[in-house]
């Protein structure tokens, strides 16, 4: 399974973007897609998540209200609408797959993707 990433760029704040990831290889439905990113000097951290089912969706408390996913089973794709931008959601941004529910550590997962850069000015 090869997961990448798609749609990053340099928005400024209060704007919208929409980021994809495209996976090649089987989709399971006990699987799990999640989106982390990994801002300059920070450590990776979990964004959100989503069964391949469409259900049990996951936020970090630091985008809830701002930023939702989906994922659209016949594209084999999942994808994080990000509105109402902030500074400090200035990060790459990652796509990860891992069997069972999404968590939000990082090492519970198994695929990742190459990454893509989001970049928010004032």
């Amino acid at each position: 399974v090869q997961l990448v990433e798609s749609g990053g760029g340099l928005v400024q704040a209060g704007e919208s973007l929409r980021l994809s990831c495209a996976i090649s290889g089987p989709t399971y439905s006990s699987s799990s897609m999640a989106w982390f990113r990994q801002g300059p000097g920070k450590e990776r951290e979990f964004v959100l998540g989503i069964r391949w089912t469409g259900t049990g969706e996951r936020y970090a408390d630091s985008v809830k209200g701002r930023f939702t996913i989906s994922r659209d089973s016949a594209k084999k794709s999942v994808y994080l609408q990000m509105s109402s931008l902030r500074l400090e959601d200035t990060a790459v941004y990652f796509c990860a797959r891992r069997t069972g529910s999404p968590v939000d550590r990082a090492d519970a997962y198994d695929r990742w993707g190459q990454g893509t850069q989001v970049t928010v000015s004032s």
